[in-house]
């Protein structure tokens, strides 16, 4: 056995016991929490009183229009200079869980408006109140239309997830750091590392397919039935 392969088949453990312990459940609360962020965030923007709508603005305006990698380093090692000392795990699911969910907001919000007046409307006729016509009509069909962007939106997080890397989580990017300092050997632990992630989105793009496919054939019976 070549020796780049026997250090990729030593170092696979590490790599996948990182991914288990912190990649995947970093990703999942994340993605998570960010999207209660961005449910709320949503809903804010359309239906809130003009102060919150201009706060829920800017926190999208400014999430967006920063660096990621940045947001990070600000949490874990801007915060310690006015008191705030967060463990690195925490700091990254806070920072993950704002970025996702400022970009969620304008998925969720656009797939709300996506939906035509005449469903308000319809809604409207049979006595339901603004509440009661969003939750019963319009957000089951606004949720085909953002099932797909969101998906997008996860399996991007977690490619996100090696940036945690850089406040000393031990995902697997960090643990393939750890073992090519040792090593020297480093194209070949990020390689591995890349292969890794790459079999894991693929995982996570079959899952949405079937998603999609499922909320499809939903669609299609509910029109049937109408």
């Amino acid at each position: 056995m070549p020796d780049w392969l026997l250090l990729m088949w030593q170092s696979l453990g590490p790599l996948l016991v990182g991914g288990i312990k912190f990649t995947v459940p970093l990703a999942l609360l994340s993605f998570a929490v960010g999207l209660l962020v961005a449910f709320a965030a949503a809903l804010a923007r359309l239906f809130g009183p003009p102060p919150l709508v201009a706060l829920v603005r800017f926190y999208i305006w400014l999430i967006r229009g920063t660096p990621l990698l940045v947001q990070l380093f600000v949490i874990f090692y801007g915060l310690p200079s006015v008191g705030i000392v967060l463990d690195p795990l925490t700091a990254a699911l806070i920072g993950f869980s704002l970025n996702i969910g400022a970009y969620n907001a304008e998925v969720i919000r656009g797939a709300i408006e996506a939906i035509p007046s005449g469903q308000w409307d319809a809604a409207y006729s049979l006595g339901m109140t603004r509440a009661q016509a969003l939750r019963r009509t319009v957000l089951p069909q606004a949720a085909r239309v953002a099932v797909p962007p969101l998906a997008n939106s996860f399996i991007a997080l977690v490619k996100d997830t090696s940036l945690a890397a850089v406040i000393t989580v031990p995902e697997i990017f960090q643990a393939a750091q750890r073992i090519a300092s040792v090593t020297y050997e480093p194209l070949v632990l990020y390689v591995e590392a890349a292969l890794i992630y790459l079999v894991l989105c693929s995982v996570l793009s079959s899952l949405q397919v079937r998603l999609e496919r499922h909320f499809s054939r939903h669609a299609v019976f509910a029109e049937g039935r109408r």
